[in-house]
């Protein structure tokens, strides 16, 4: 097939929804990477349900936390570098974002010390030199690897959000964790394959040949569709069971 017969889709399954009308609302939608910061809320809930009783101001100030220093400024940093969103947010806004979002997350942090341990030190200070160091490839880029995201986008979530709640770790919030960083590294021997089609791969020339000679055209499309189908899965599994798990804390289900 040749590349005039085959569209280019865009940089992520979820950029530029068109059910949003204003094009620089779209690209700050595209922005916030909706399915994988949804995945990563559902990694700090499931954290924080793991064991009752549940302090929900301490829950949803953990969530408010995470959502600030990844869901906007990690991304934000990220976009900064290369631009593999493509987006047109002026670099000064991103800047703003970065800067403003980890600072609140960064305050949320401080007020946790106080009301639950000064052990949450700790995972502030880890919080905000990963996402400074990978985000921004700082140090050489030696925390720009498959590791550190498996820890820091799995375990890392799951462990602050159980310590916030109970001011300890035990031998459950550790196997959650490691869970964490199984579904983690999952969802990234997905995505970059996907990144790969979406953001390098002009077009794709050639076919299959099934067993009864049937012949199927490949294209990026096709060769997407079964990959990012695996993504939307895997988002909305965590969901479920972090929905599961504050069902069962709270019992308004």
């Amino acid at each position: 097939m040749s590349e005039s017969n085959q569209s280019h889709p865009g940089p992520a399954f979820y950029a530029q929804p068109k059910y949003l009308s204003q094009p620089r609302l779209r690209e700050w939608w595209t922005l916030l990477h909706p399915p994988y910061t949804m995945f990563l809320l559902s990694l700090v809930v499931i954290g924080a349900c793991l064991e009752g009783p549940i302090h929900t101001f301490r829950l949803w100030m953990t969530v408010l936390a995470f959502f600030l220093a990844v869901g906007v400024g990690a991304h934000a940093m990220d976009e900064l570098q290369g631009r593999p969103l493509r987006t047109t947010i002026p670099a000064w806004q991103l800047v703003t974002a970065s800067i403003v979002s980890v600072t609140g997350a960064i305050a949320l942090g401080i007020v946790g010390t106080l009301k639950v341990s000064e052990y949450l030190w700790f995972f502030i200070v880890i919080g905000v030199v990963v996402a400074l160091g990978y985000n921004l490839e700082l140090f050489g880029a030696r925390l720009h690897t498959d590791l550190v995201f498996f820890l820091s986008w799995g375990s890392f979530p799951v462990l602050t959000a159980y310590f916030a709640q109970h001011a300890n770790l035990d031998v459950a919030a550790f196997l959650a964790a490691l869970y964490a960083a199984f579904i983690a590294a999952t969802q990234r021997q997905l995505s970059t394959p996907a990144r790969r089609l979406r953001r390098r791969v002009q077009y794709i020339e050639g076919h299959e040949v099934l067993a009864d000679g049937t012949q199927v055209a490949l294209s990026v499309e096709n060769q997407l569709l079964p990959i990012e189908t695996a993504l939307r899965t895997l988002c909305w599994t965590s969901v479920a069971l972090a929905g599961a798990l504050m069902s069962a804390r709270y019992h308004f289900l």
